[in-house]
């Protein structure tokens, strides 16, 4: 039986009433993520037609999800709200905390053993208010709801921007900051703009090499990193309900690297056989009584361009397999131009790793037609000429493939098996010689190629494919191979060509796990205590942000004008810095490490107008912190993007930045702004981000008649004595505005509970 199962049953008792409800206002047939964002609203009643892209809406998601990284920001913040309880289904994942180096007999020990402090924090925290806690070793957050918790239909948030993986069941599920989740967990309604709609459709049917991570490989190349922005992606069509529930997983599990709000599919019968695989008969059952309201309008799909703002097509049956990357999910090459592309830009042609795996590819589907590939190494005599690592995604695929001889194939090519966890997707890969910074090639099935990302080795040229292609490309070493038309030399000198993939979509013995490593919180928790101590490097109770003084800011230091891409990872970093999740001073030690410094093109190197040197980030902007001045940052397109991390928000209002301003957003880090009382702006006339100068002295003027659609005033102060003012916009509604008066929204929700309390 399903977890939650009254929960999704009375979601599904309103769903239909409220799709028809929803038609009738709107008054035309409606896309999927229409219907789920019409159901789920927060009042429950359908009696305004929003406006895409423009208006704020109050939701009502059905559960929250947290990994433990951001779990712990999200649940320190929570302790302050004054809830006994959780107010929707949550859980807490540990797969971020786990390095991957020697494999999993030895890596997951050593994780249990260096951050038990913070597992305990988190068991502990989970079992007082009513959260379901997943052990270290349980699995990647993504693929253990997939399996257990999400359901067609359903909206869900998670602190982690790959939440939207769940929409391959269905779901409208969306990455937020741990801010949002606690308004959640709190009782209290999530805003959201009410999203745009990118309509894709998908004929014909995947073949051969081809496979579904190639769809959202070529769709990254189409739309770029922040092509998605504010939208949300749904795809139907043939190829849609011809393909996989886990393929479709990994196509929405994506979607955060083109910025999408979230991707989604209409429910279908791969999406029942997955449920009922996964021992969730009863959700399959329920969704089938309502199956018509679970996917858009035939009329929509009929004639998809008078109802969603873009419209993208692709044949399935000629689409070929991707490898995208180096340093960019979006840069897509088909594999057939990978020789010539990479001869041309230079690139390092030997492979020296290639992984597969983590979030976005570990489904049972996944690692059977890996292991159809990796086979043939033996059968055709051949010798695997790269490393090869696996990170499985949850321990009920670990033990299945184990029980059917998978892991076996592996191991005769040499592969290391990590545990279940994150692993080198996020950084948390301890790689022998990464140190030396020297330049080599990695292939992965992950989603996110930033440089650094993986192993901390600026040099590493990461490219991102299905894992079918990966271990193709393992075997082969050479990053100019094409396993659809090129061949290898095998041990008696006889050239040899790689048979196309084959699998199963799901295990024809079915799944099977001895524990699943889950922990169900205590039915009362009012006595659970929870300790943090004082002395804690790793943890770190929160004192709130003080709230606006009532001014403009005025003599705002600049601390950085960061050039070029600057991703969460580049505002803080995950890797070795994980261990400071917790501890929000701690971690504020690598605030804006990674970013380029426009004026010198170094990274951690800004000048500190006080003394007139140049030193890390951190440590000036402390020293303007220290002497009571507030300092601004600056950056360029798509600022933020990436993660879901809010560190990289909560970081600079720690340390007494006021302002971000800059040329764009992602959607995620703006909101994590504007949970903590931060100010995010974004330039006018963008070209103005040239006026700018390195020993400016700015002022924001306007603030103390903030309100929503009006622009704010910039005065920059130049160090000849000239000054030049710049008109910059911001998107804060009145609720918005009213987190940035008050400190942060955290402070609110206090407010009000001490209020309710007393």
């Amino acid at each position: 039986m399903a977890f939650d199962i009254e929960m999704i049953k009375k979601v599904y008792a309103n769903f239909g009433p409220r799709v028809e409800a929803a038609r009738k206002l709107v008054g035309r047939p409606l896309t999927l993520s229409e219907k789920i964002l019409y159901t789920h609203l927060w009042d429950g009643n359908t009696n305004t037609s929003y406006v895409r892209g423009t208006d704020y809406v109050d939701f009502a998601p059905d559960r929250v999800a947290m990994q433990d990284a951001t779990a712990q920001m999200a649940l320190l913040q929570f302790m302050q709200a004054g809830r006994p309880q959780v107010a929707v289904p949550s859980t807490v994942h540990c797969d971020h905390l786990i390095t991957a180096k020697y494999g999993a007999e030895i890596d997951l020990p050593a994780a249990n053993t260096e951050s038990k402090e913070v597992f305990d924090f988190l068991a502990s925290v989970s079992n007082k208010y009513g959260i379901g806690f997943w052990k270290p070793g349980a699995g990647i957050i993504h693929q253990v709801v997939l399996e257990n918790y999400a359901f067609p239909g359903g909206m869900m948030i998670g602190t982690d921007s790959h939440t939207v993986n769940a929409g391959g069941l269905g779901m409208v599920a969306i990455g937020v900051g741990g801010a949002d989740a606690c308004d959640v967990m709190a009782g209290l309604p999530w805003e959201l703009k009410f999203p745009k709609l990118i309509g894709i459709k998908l004929t014909g049917k995947l073949n051969g090499w081809t496979s579904a991570k190639d769809v959202i490989l070529k769709v990254a190349g189409i739309l770029t990193v922040k092509g998605g922005t504010g939208a949300i992606v749904e795809y139907f069509g043939e190829g849609a309900s011809s393909m996989s529930c886990t393929g479709k997983g990994t196509i929405c599990n994506m979607g955060a690297e083109i910025g999408a709000t979230t991707s989604t599919f209409g429910y279908d019968e791969s999406m029942e056989r997955y449920l009922r695989a996964t021992n969730r008969a009863d959700v399959a059952d329920a969704a089938n009584a309502i199956k018509e309201h679970l996917t858009g309008d035939a009329e929509v799909y009929a004639e998809p361009e008078k109802y969603f703002d873009q419209i993208i097509e692709i044949n399935l049956s000629e689409l070929e397999p991707y490898l995208n990357g180096p340093f960019t999910p979006d840069l897509a090459t088909p594999i057939s131009k990978m020789k010539e592309v990479a001869a041309a830009n230079g690139w390092p042609m030997k492979i020296d790793v290639g992984l597969i795996g983590s979030c976005t590819n570990s489904s049972y589907e996944d690692i059977s037609r890996a292991v159809s590939i990796a086979k043939q190494v033996s059968d055709k005599g051949l010798t695997a000429k790269s490393e090869y690592c696996i990170n499985p995604g949850s321990e009920q695929i670990r033990f299945t493939i184990q029980r059917d001889g998978f892991l076996d194939v592996f191991e005769k090519i040499g592969a290391k098996v990590f545990t279940n966890a994150c692993g080198p997707c996020i950084g948390m890969w301890d790689r022998v010689g990464a140190e030396k910074q020297e330049k080599n090639t990695i292939v992965h099935s992950f989603n996110r190629n930033f440089a650094k990302r993986a192993d901390g080795n600026p040099n590493t040229f990461a490219f991102v494919g299905s894992p079918e292609l990966v271990t193709a490309l393992a075997i082969a070493g050479d990053l100019s191979f094409n396993p659809l038309t090129d061949t290898l030399t095998n041990a008696n000198g006889e050239q040899v060509k790689l048979d196309e993939p084959t699998g199963f979509e799901l295990p024809p013995r079915g799944f099977d796990v001895d524990d699943a490593g889950y922990q169900q919180p205590a039915a009362d928790g009012s006595g659970v205590q929870v300790l943090v101590s004082p002395t804690s490097h790793r943890l770190q109770l929160l004192d709130p942000f003080t709230p606006w003084e009532g001014t403009d800011l005025k003599g705002l230091k600049l601390l950085i004008k960061a050039k070029g891409k600057c991703t969460t990872d580049h505002i803080s970093m995950a890797g070795p810095w994980l261990k400071f999740r917790g501890h929000l001073d701690n971690i504020s030690n690598n605030m804006l490490i990674g970013a380029v410094n426009y004026f010198n093109d170094k990274t951690d190197n800004v000048k500190n107008e006080l003394t007139g040197e140049y030193g890390p980030v951190p440590a000036t902007q402390r020293a303007y912190k220290a002497q009571g001045i507030g300092s601004i940052v600056v950056g360029d397109e798509n600022y933020g993007e990436g993660s879901s991390r809010e560190h990289a928000a909560m970081e600079p209002r720690h340390l007494g930045v006021r302002a971000v301003l800059v040329k764009s957003f992602a959607r995620i880090h703006e909101t994590n702004l504007k949970k903590q009382g931060m100010l995010g702006l974004t330039f006018v006339n963008k070209d103005d981000y040239d006026k700018i100068q390195e020993d400016d002295t700015i002022d924001i003027i306007g603030l103390t008649t903030f309100s929503p659609d009006v622009p704010l005033t910039l005065v920059l102060n130049h160090i000849d004595g000239t000054k030049e003012e710049i008109t910059v916009n911001h998107s804060y509604n009145a609720q918005q505005i009213e987190w940035f008066k008050a400190g942060g929204a955290l402070n609110i929700i206090r407010r009000e509970a001490a209020a309710k309390n007393a």
